[in-house]
């Protein structure tokens, strides 16, 4: 696994998976699930880092190399790790992503867990959520 924020931009593969730091120590099962995807592995922590600074690296990676295919996974419930998600509607107002494939996955008991972008959208609109409560 390699330090998303210390890699160079060009260090990178047709496969990207982008982890919370604390995946692979909470959630052994389920990364290695991911390890099954590809080896090309980065972590960040986002109770360290800024979301800005996220954001800002993945456009240069994309921008530098042929991605194909990017993963994000998290512990499920971390209000720090979900912010990870949150990136694809940054990225996407940054650069065109049409022709890259992109997955979410939370962990939970072990096991990779895909969480539509529409519930990713749906997670950060609370008063939207509190409609569906009531």
């Amino acid at each position: 696994m390699k330090d998303l924020l210390k890699t160079n931009c060009f260090d990178t593969q047709e496969t990207m998976i982008i982890v919370g730091s604390c995946l692979n120590r909470m959630q052994p099962g389920a990364y290695k699930e991911l390890e099954q995807i590809s080896n090309n592995i980065y972590d960040v922590c986002l109770e360290k880092e800024h979301l800005n600074m996220i954001v800002t690296k993945i456009i240069g990676m994309v921008a530098r190399k042929n991605i194909k295919k990017l993963i994000f996974a998290t512990i499920d419930k971390s209000p720090h790790c979900v912010q990870l998600h949150y990136t694809i509607k940054e990225l996407e107002n940054a650069i065109d992503l049409s022709n890259i494939e992109i997955t979410n996955y939370v962990a939970v008991d072990n096991k990779l867990i895909e969480i539509p972008i529409e519930v990713i959208g749906l997670s950060k609109n609370l008063s939207k959520l509190k409609k569906i409560m009531e």
